[in-house]
């Protein structure tokens, strides 16, 4: 594992809202990881951002040191002034080699979201992973990681108790959402269709909620949550002429400015001085602090999750020392998985090699000789050349795997 990197912002070490400001949107995130990638003459690397964490995983011989650290948050070119970059390179987490896929498991296995045992977090790291890689910014070293950390999510989430009734963020929202006993007729107002509105409108289908207006910057996305809603869909410029009232509004994109300017929520108001509910699980968040200071909102938010999530913790505590114990056989199972890649990758040209000294020896050296031979012989000798050819290219592989793994 030597080589694998990791620098993490998460909301354990930075608040969630100054987090939002490591958020790279989705048509910036290549321009940003090339950047990098030249910078730090980076092999591969892949982007996380969930609603706690931004994370950037990668391979580089130097050590993450606080200059390094600096230097990689300057690459990005995020809008933070020089001094928010100084404090911010002081407050992040940085794992190296074992450590950082100790990490990476870990963050899979959900050990260090805001809610353990939330099953999401897995998806969101194989999705960030899956458009890294589509990208080009990944290889065959991060797809064995990314095999294991697949590998190990599963056995934990099927060998312990840490997922069984999960409590993720989306689901502690809709508990939110059902304490204050909304009707299921509420118009409901959906901004952005990622992963995150996709599991919390499956809560609102499953308990029989059905007027759904969807928004989104990419208008087909919009129409195929509209149609498993049954509801209607609208490109994200709608919202400002959208007339047709709305008594819950749930927010999640990737947006790095809000949304929901007061401007917006005045005309989505249409004259209606009601309370209404905000449903806002984006970091940064979708909604202006204004709209919540000139209206009366509900507002929900990750922030204001953490309390049920530290309970939840305790109540899952027990569970983490068999997630922890799965995670650290894996590390170990995994480490001469990696040292034989690395020897079929250093004797990938063993077999091309040994096919041309047979072509040589065949239609060069020994052509005169063959030619002079019967029928039978020749089919003799090819069976020969055929048996010794399987067993040159067999026998260094084996013997080259087992000299490293033993002599490691």
């Amino acid at each position: 594992m030597k080589y694998l990197k990791v620098i993490a912002f998460t909301h354990k070490q930075i608040d969630l809202k100054d987090l939002g400001k490591f958020v790279i949107c989705n048509e910036s995130l290549e321009s940003s990881l090339e950047n990098v990638r030249r910078r730090f003459d980076i092999p591969e690397i892949f982007y996380i951002g969930t609603c706690n964490r931004v994370e950037f995983v990668f391979t580089a011989e130097q050590n993450l040191n606080h200059d390094f650290v600096r230097d990689f948050i300057h690459a990005l070119n995020l809008p933070i002034s020089e001094e928010q970059v100084q404090a911010f390179s002081e407050q992040v987490s940085t794992y190296e080699d074992q450590e950082a896929l100790n990490h990476l498991l870990r963050i899979s296995c959900s050990l260090e979201s805001l809610v353990v045992g939330e099953k999401e977090i897995l998806t969101q790291v194989r999705k960030a992973y899956d458009t890294c890689r589509l990208a080009g910014f990944t290889g065959d070293y991060m797809r064995l990681i990314m095999n294991r950390v697949v590998k190990t999510s599963k056995e934990v989430y099927t060998n312990t108790a840490i997922a069984r009734k999960p409590i993720s963020v989306v689901s502690l929202a809709y508990r939110k959402l059902r304490e204050l006993k909304m009707c299921t007729n509420s118009r409901v107002l959906i901004i952005g269709a990622g992963e995150t509105n996709k599991n919390l409108s499956k809560y609102l289908k499953k308990h029989k909620y059905s007027n759904f207006t969807i928004f989104n910057r990419t208008i087909e996305n919009a129409r195929v949550l509209a149609e498993d809603l049954g509801g209607v869909a609208y490109n994200l410029e709608a919202l400002k002429t959208f007339k047709n009232g709305f008594d819950v509004i749930i927010t999640c994109t990737s947006a790095t400015e809000p949304i929901i300017t007061n401007e917006i929520y005045t005309s989505l108001l249409n004259g209606d001085d009601s309370r209404k509910v905000i449903v806002d699980l984006a970091v940064p968040n979708d909604t202006s602090p204004e709209v919540l200071l000139n209206n009366p909102v509900t507002f929900i938010e990750v922030h204001s999750l953490q309390e049920i999530a530290n309970s939840n913790l305790k109540e899952r505590y027990e569970e983490l020392i068999f997630a922890e114990r799965i995670i650290e056989e894996n590390i170990q199972d995994f480490k001469p998985v990696l040292k034989q890649r690395r020897v079929e990758i250093a004797m990938k040209e063993v077999p091309q090699k040994i096919k041309e000294i047979r072509n040589a020896a065949v239609n060069g050296i020994f052509a005169e000789e063959i030619e002079s031979m019967d029928q039978q012989s020749r089919e003799v000798l090819e069976r020969v050349m055929n048996y010794m050819e399987k067993k040159y290219i067999s026998l260094p592989m084996i013997m080259a795997k087992d000299i490293l793994i033993n002599n490691s």
